[in-house]
């Protein structure tokens, strides 16, 4: 079908929930994009952190398409071996606790949530602001945006909100304080890093009042930051984390990842879902997680993000860089949504706007030093001739 008349069963058929570029992308390979009409494209954007290791990484496609062709689902009535293999990984590479398998990031905070509320029998989660943790009412309520949220109040109750700054995280906590939900790196906001002061300041209040903290590392982690999860680089040790994005190596799969501590907390029945955890997509992660959790790509993430990062500061109009490993964001003077646009159509690179003034870019973490030379290019070519606003 041609791209016009995909945009018209758009109009005539799929809720008007997305803005989408009037592209077509047809297929995908490690770094590379190619639309309808043939045009290659560099993707510095991962489908938003999802695809880490590349589009179409072949160990995550020859595990997918052997599992396809022996079992897609059976329901976590019975037991399958991707599933129990996955939980085993993700957990020896991290908290060290257990794991519940959901479909998404959204999902595995709603998780966590419930979680936390029951290990305390206390309803108070304290959020910060510019955080992002999902649409579904839960994640939502932990979301604090008023665009977001206003339009489909009420919410559920019980998130208090306070700044990204040790002293209002210490004074927020107290005996009622189920749990502080934090993102170690705020990604759909604008990739703000959280001082390490923040999250120690929270790790003691939790300390002190037997709550529990909880990070979300949907988008920073898998490998994004340099070492497989973000915490590992801020020497404060959460309670759980929640996962998904990359985990799937491009299929839909989320976790919540908990420490001992909260193990155990969950009984038979209260919580599910009903594809959680399926054979197709667990096979995939695994692959995903056994090739992401390799020390020289590890390394080669961080190496990459400092000569992306001294890049991008060489540009015109960049005002600041910001972020860690191959998770960075530029501020600029000019509009950054029309970067956006003309470096798609124009120069055939993918990147977005978290914000007016802020350029994000997540590029694939198997992206070679010529992948990154050739974004700052391409991103440099934009920026010469945009117009200010």
């Amino acid at each position: 079908m041609s791209l016009a008349e995909l945009q018209q069963l758009e109009r005539t058929s799929v809720i008007g929930s997305y803005a989408r570029f009037p592209v077509e992308f047809v297929r995908g390979e490690g770094a590379r994009l190619w639309d309808d009409d043939g045009n290659e494209y560099l993707d510095f954007l991962c489908g938003i952190s999802v695809t880490n290791i590349g589009h179409c990484h072949p160990r995550v496609v020859d595990a997918v398409r052997e599992q396809a062709g022996q079992l897609m689902h059976v329901s976590n009535l019975f037991y399958t071996e991707p599933a129990m293999r996955l939980a085993e990984r993700l957990s020896d590479s991290s908290l060290g606790g257990k794991v519940y398998f959901c479909n998404s990031g959204a999902e595995a905070n709603e998780a966590a949530i419930k979680l936390v509320r029951k290990a305390r029998r206390a309803g108070d989660i304290v959020v910060v602001c510019g955080a992002f943790h999902g649409r579904t009412y839960g994640a939502l309520s932990a979301t604090p945006q008023e665009s977001k949220q206003a339009p489909f109040a009420p919410l559920v109750p019980g998130f208090r909100v306070v700044a990204p700054e040790p002293e209002a995280l210490a004074g927020a906590v107290d005996e009622h304080t189920a749990a502080v939900v934090l993102e170690p790196i705020q990604g759909e906001t604008g990739v703000n890093l959280l001082s390490g002061e923040t999250l120690q300041a929270a790790r003691a209040a939790c300390d002190e009042h037997g709550a529990a903290l909880v990070f979300d590392e949907i988008q920073c982690g898998m490998g994004r930051t340099g070492t497989l999860w973000a915490y590992e680089q801020t020497g404060v040790l959460p309670d759980a984390i929640t996962v998904a994005k990359a985990l799937g190596g491009g299929l839909p799969i989320g976790a919540l990842v908990t420490g001992p501590r909260l193990a155990d907390v969950f009984a038979p029945g209260d919580h599910g879902s009903t594809f959680a955890g399926g054979p197709v997509v667990a096979a995939g992660a695994l692959a995903a997680l056994e090739v992401t959790d390799d020390p020289e790509l590890l390394a080669r993430v961080r190496d990459l993000g400092h000569r992306l990062h001294a890049g991008l500061e060489r540009l015109p109009h960049v005002l600041s860089v910001r972020g860690r490993g191959l998770m960075l964001a530029c501020e600029v003077d000019v509009p950054a949504g029309e970067v956006v646009r003309r470096a798609l159509f124009e120069q055939r690179l993918v990147v977005n706007a978290t914000g007016p003034t802020t350029v994000r870019l997540l590029p694939p973490l198997i992206a070679g030093e010529a992948d990154v030379e050739d974004a700052c290019e391409r991103l440099r070519a934009v920026l010469s001739t945009v117009a200010p606003s």
